[in-house]
């Protein structure tokens, strides 16, 4: 998965598979059939272990507000302080391979689905009726404009790593979501929010 995700599906050649799975050739052939399947299944791994999983942990935060607002500012930290340039693997293969592999375009057509329909229009539901986002704030398309930022920010991560051009787009999100009636709940404690940071950082490459 790592190797995909640095190098892209096209530059990593089998070589390189074998090399970072200290496996012969005839052994992968066996256990995935070719690099294409191999590449599927690091694709659906990567949504599932690295970033399903990270999503239903912030979806556990008191506030539903910061849930949203942490992911932004997880992501801008990753690369202005720990200068990450790999960005998300799912996005960095959306621009690759999704325009004409259909099975590659149908896992990044489901994530991004899953990201904006199950994270970001249900944490602004909840937070609407906390009273903690202000009732004006549409889900469905608010939702879909926090997923257009946040791809937009993973792809400019790659290429503009700048810390006020990332920090902007983190805060055009945070505008979209002005603050309800009543007071957000702590980002819980700061043990638990650095925990929630390692387990987002631990599937970059």
């Amino acid at each position: 998965m790592k190797a995909f995700w640095k190098r892209g599906y096209e530059a990593t050649s089998l070589n390189d598979l074998l090399d970072c799975m200290e496996i012969q050739r005839a052994s992968l052939y066996n256990a995935f059939g070719d690099k294409h399947s191999l590449f599927l299944e690091t694709l659906r791994r990567y949504d599932v272990v690295c970033r399903r999983a990270d999503v239903a942990r912030r979806m556990q935060l008191p506030s539903p507000r910061q849930a949203i607002l942490g992911l932004f500012q997880d992501a801008v930290t990753e690369v202005v302080k720990h200068g990450s340039r790999n960005g998300c693997f799912l996005i960095n293969t959306a621009l690759e391979l999704a325009p004409h592999d259909p099975e590659v375009g149908k896992i990044v057509s489901e994530a991004f689905i899953h990201m904006e329909q199950k994270f970001f229009r249900k944490m602004i539901e909840k937070g609407r009726a906390m009273g903690e986002i202000d009732k004006s704030v549409v889900p469905t398309s608010t939702a879909r404009a926090l997923l257009s930022l946040l791809i937009g920010l993973f792809v400019l991560s790659r290429s503009r790593p700048e810390k006020l051009l990332l920090e902007s787009i983190a805060k055009q999100a945070e505008g979209l979501l002005p603050p309800g009636d009543q007071v957000a709940p702590s980002l819980a404690s700061d043990v638990r929010r650095d925990h929630l940071y390692s387990v987002t950082t631990s599937c970059v490459a």
